[in-house]
């Protein structure tokens, strides 16, 4: 019994004096394998770099560039105008008593479209006519006997100008019944008719409207700034919102003279006969102020990346991202024209390039 308690003491003084020796060579230990594991870290990263048969590809789409003719436009608003465009009125005021047209009518230029009330003048004329040939018989004595030294000259001069006087009245009767006509002024047709018969009318209220739709033309107005850039010529992509409708066509004119107020310069596109337009209608215009003398490497913007001194894209070339550092002269409606930095054939990388870098070995997909 002694010596079984004898032995259990010896070993538990045995245990205490050996548990430190433990915790320390457990400590070595570890640090032992992390030191291990990372070594073993880095090998495999610089045998990965090394073995091409293990290199993880990433999935791009690239497309092959080509060169192509660059053009910049500037729009603007503009409107549908007729030059000949006319609202006509009565010049004497009076009852309309009859109207010889009707809307969508053609007429000829000197065509009277209707008519006034003109009694009152004719009368007039009428007993005119009769004291003009009373006045023209008695100046025709006169002259003859004036001719063969017959009575006085006051006699021949009081009947010729008694004469003259009732052809002038007669002629401004004549005329004011001319005047009470309304009387197209062109060759056009009849777009709106706002007078009756029976109503008075008076000088200066539009009676009846007459346009000419053989030579309508787009107008608008141009900002200052573009005025050494847009002349006659240049070509144009018009517009039509409410007819759905778009043509090509150029600038007819270029106005020189700017706006004073709107800082601008008016420019007109003559438009097709042929086609249903309408005077006052919206139209938007994209006026061509510049193309590229001979085709130019053309790159959406999206695909260009910049940092702080240059602007880059990325190529795939032979299975590995290639950085290119590239100039841009011009950039219009999200594409830009490369004067430097690539040329046709370059396969541009379009799908994930954001998620490449430099040296980056790729796959291209089909």
């Amino acid at each position: 019994m002694k010596n079984t308690i004898l032995f259990v003491v010896i070993a538990s003084i045995a245990i205490a004096c050996s548990a430190p020796d433990k915790k320390a060579e457990l400590e070595k230990l570890r640090t032992e394998k992390a030191a291990i594991e990372s070594k073993i870290t880095a090998l495999e990263e610089e045998l990965a770099k090394s073995d091409t048969t293990k290199i993880k590809l990433i999935d791009i789409v690239a497309m092959p560039l080509m060169p192509q003719t660059f053009k910049t436009y500037i729009e603007v608003q503009g409107r549908i105008d007729a030059d000949e465009n006319v609202s006509l009125s009565s010049e004497m005021p009076g009852t309309v008593t009859k109207i010889n047209v009707n809307v969508g009518d053609e007429v000829i230029k000197g065509q009277v479209l209707a008519e006034t009330d003109t009694r009152i003048v004719t009368q007039q004329i009428s007993d005119l006519q009769t004291n003009l040939e009373l006045a023209t018989q008695v100046y025709q004595k006169q002259k003859n006997l004036w001719d063969q030294k017959i009575g006085t000259e006051i006699q021949y001069l009081q009947s010729k100008t008694t004469k003259e006087s009732l052809e002038k009245k007669v002629s401004t009767m004549q005329e004011q019944i001319r005047m009470s006509r309304i009387i197209s002024p062109i060759n056009g047709t009849i777009d709106a008719v706002n007078i009756k018969i029976g109503q008075a009318i008076a000088p200066g209220v539009p009676a009846i409207n007459v346009i000419n739709f053989s030579n309508l033309k787009v107008k608008a107005d141009v900002a200052e700034s573009y005025s050494s850039r847009v002349k006659s010529g240049n070509e144009v992509q018009i517009l039509f919102p409410d007819m759905k409708d778009s043509i090509t066509s150029k600038v007819n004119y270029a106005a020189r003279a700017i706006n004073n107020l709107t800082r601008t310069f008016g420019i007109e596109v003559l438009l097709d006969s042929k086609k249903d337009y309408h005077p006052n209608m919206v139209a938007k215009l994209k006026i061509n102020d510049y193309q590229s003398a001979t085709p130019k490497i053309i790159v959406p913007i999206k695909f260009i990346q910049k940092n702080t001194n240059e602007n880059f894209v990325l190529l795939a070339v032979n299975g590995i991202v290639i950085k290119n550092t590239i100039k841009i002269s011009r950039e219009y409606n999200g594409l830009a024209e490369i004067s430097e930095g690539l040329k046709a054939g370059d396969l541009l990388i379009t799908e994930g390039y954001d998620l490449i870098n430099e040296g980056d070995h790729i796959n291209l997909k089909k």
